[in-house]
C-alpha cells in the first residue's frame, strides 16, 4: 500500500485505501497537521489507490459536497461517494454550507 502525500496541496486527487471515496484538495493548510483519513485509514493518492471495496453501511461522503476541517483551512470536494467518514487529523470534516446569493430587488 502506498504512503499518504505528507502535506496535501490544492488540486490533489485522494482516494480512500479501503472504500470507494474519492476527493480533491480545494484549499489546504501550509503545514499538515496530521493525515486526511476516510472511514479511519489515511487517504493515498488517486493514482495509487488499490481496487475500491464495495462500500458498507456506515454513513460515509456524499459526491459533490465539500468538507471543511473545524478551523476552516482545510476543504475537500467529493468526487466519488462512499463508506466511512473523512477526518484530518483525528477531528471529524462536515459538509460547508452553501453560500447564500445577494438578493435581487
Amino acid at each position: 500500500m502506498a504512503s499518504p502525500a505528507p502535506t496535501p496541496r490544492p488540486g490533489d486527487q485522494l482516494a480512500s485505501a479501503t472504500g470507494t471515496t474519492r476527493v480533491i484538495v480545494i484549499r489546504a493548510p501550509q503545514m499538515a497537521d496530521g493525515p486526511i483519513e476516510c472511514g479511519g485509514s489515511p487517504m493515498v493518492p488517486a493514482a495509487q489507490a488499490p481496487a475500491p471495496a464495495p462500500a458498507g453501511d456506515a454513513p460515509g461522503a456524499l459526491i459533490g459536497k465539500r468538507y471543511v476541517d473545524a478551523a476552516d483551512t482545510l476543504e475537500l470536494l467529493c468526487t466519488a461517494s462512499g463508506s466511512g467518514p473523512l477526518t484530518y487529523a483525528g477531528q471529524p470534516l462536515t459538509i460547508k454550507a452553501p453560500k447564500a446569493l445577494p438578493a435581487s430587488d
